[in-house]
């Protein structure tokens, strides 16, 4: 009974977060609105294949890449507080959206109440992915 109850408030919560992600967002564009889960379903490839079931649930690693660079390891050791490392990306330029390493999609980063988020700018096709990982 008490972990239904839990369950109940995680789903509020998460809702509640929801809410407050898509008023920011609106806030930000003056455009966006709120879409149901049921509205994004892509109806070419139904959720109820058993096959398809056995792998939603498995945890994958979701990263944003601002840049990187190449040091020495005696450049490495010398970093301190307020060291700067200068990084292969101009300002400005979309984040690589990652996932467990592989590219996925470009974005920029958003603020919502204190939280950052990053909103997709564009999104790598599936054939290009696959391109990728080989």
């Amino acid at each position: 009974m008490s972990n239904e109850k839990d369950n109940t408030e995680v789903d509020a919560d998460q809702q509640a977060m929801a809410d407050e992600w898509a008023s920011a967002l609106e806030e930000q564009t003056g455009q966006a609105a709120s879409v149901d889960f049921d509205e994004l379903k892509d109806d070419s490839a139904p959720i109820s294949d058993p096959k398809l079931d056995v792998i939603l649930d498995i945890p994958v690693t979701l990263s944003m890449e601002v840049g990187n660079t190449d040091i020495s390891i005696r450049s490495l050791l010398q970093l301190s507080q307020g060291s700067v490392v200068e990084l292969d990306r101009v300002a400005g330029e979309p984040l690589d959206v990652m996932v467990n390493g592989t590219l996925i999609a470009h974005g920029e980063v958003v603020v919502v109440n204190d939280r950052y988020g990053i909103r997709l700018t564009d999104v790598i096709s599936p054939q290009e992915r696959i391109k990728h990982l080989r």
